[in-house]
């Protein structure tokens, strides 16, 4: 079965799509980005994902496009694509036009998709946990927009990686904890957990919504607070959560062993119930 790309309104095989050189999202990285993941056939929080989506094309002046055409276009790739476990990527860009810093109000947003499988994360790491390193966050102060400016990210996992780990945590000038690559961070201590509140500095993570919810729904005690990276030290448990991700948890940051270097109980049960809400509670609309 092929990966299929979606350009302006046209489907096709992915390694024929293309798109003009003067493309802002290439020239400027003037472009937002979504992920959406299904379960056995069914796309998970597809309305959260095209809010997160419509809030960045707002926030950086885009001309709107109708929810119905991008629900319609993201349908009719996944049914061609007929994946049960699949990936679908969409970047919009303001646009095409002339190489200039300035930009006309008039261009029309370029829409791409791509449809994948998802390749799932080896067993052993959700079995044993991950190493991670923790960089120093020199990203743009609007994260809560998913742009497609990701040099940042990609020098730091590329720095773990090249390090012998398998991701970084950004972390603050004044040691707050901020978020991992392409996940946000959880930490848990005394039965309750602790992630970095929603403000300009991390993203609005899709699977971080659910986590919460499903902390509510189970009476698991959560607070939306900064941290430190001495706290996540000193963590009994900690995790990663992203659309591919789910959650991940993580044995050791730089060098230091969380706890006893065990996969702590919450993060089992979080993975579960994530697993159990993506299968039976499907947002499709």
């Amino acid at each position: 079965m092929p990966d299929l790309a979606y350009l302006n309104g046209e489907i096709m095989p992915i390694d024929q799509a293309r798109v003009p050189i003067e493309d802002r999202g290439y020239q400027f990285a003037d472009g937002v980005y979504e992920y959406i993941a299904s379960y056995e056939g069914r796309l998970f929080r597809l309305e959260a994902h095209l809010d997160r989506l419509e809030h960045g094309l707002r926030e950086l002046g885009y001309a709107p496009i109708p929810r119905p055409h991008l629900r319609s276009a993201i349908a009719e790739l996944f049914q061609r694509a007929g994946y049960a476990r699949a990936g679908i990527y969409i970047q919009i860009t303001r646009g095409v036009a002339p190489r200039n810093h300035a930009f006309a109000t008039t261009l029309t947003p370029q829409i791409v998709m791509t449809v994948r499988e998802i390749k799932a994360i080896p067993a052993d790491l959700r079995d044993n946990g991950i190493q991670t390193i923790t960089v120093r966050d020199l990203r743009w102060s609007r994260c809560d927009i998913k742009t497609t400016q990701l040099l940042a990210n990609c020098l730091a996992k590329q720095k773990a990686l090249a390090s012998g780990y398998y991701d970084a945590i950004f972390v603050s000038d004044q040691d707050i904890v901020r978020e991992g690559t392409s996940s946000n961070v959880f930490a848990v201590s005394n039965g309750r957990l602790t992630t970095h509140p929603l403000t300009p500095h991390i993203l609005p993570g899709i699977t971080r919504m659910a986590i919460l919810e499903i902390c509510g729904e189970i009476g698991l005690e959560f607070s939306e607070s900064f941290f430190t990276r001495e706290n996540l030290y000193a963590a009994d448990e900690v995790f990663l959560s992203g659309t591919v991700t789910e959650v991940l948890p993580v044995i050791g940051v730089d060098d230091r062993i969380i706890a006893n270097g065990g996969v702590g109980p919450i993060t089992r049960q979080l993975y579960a119930a994530l697993g159990a809400k993506a299968l039976d509670r499907p947002d499709v609309r």
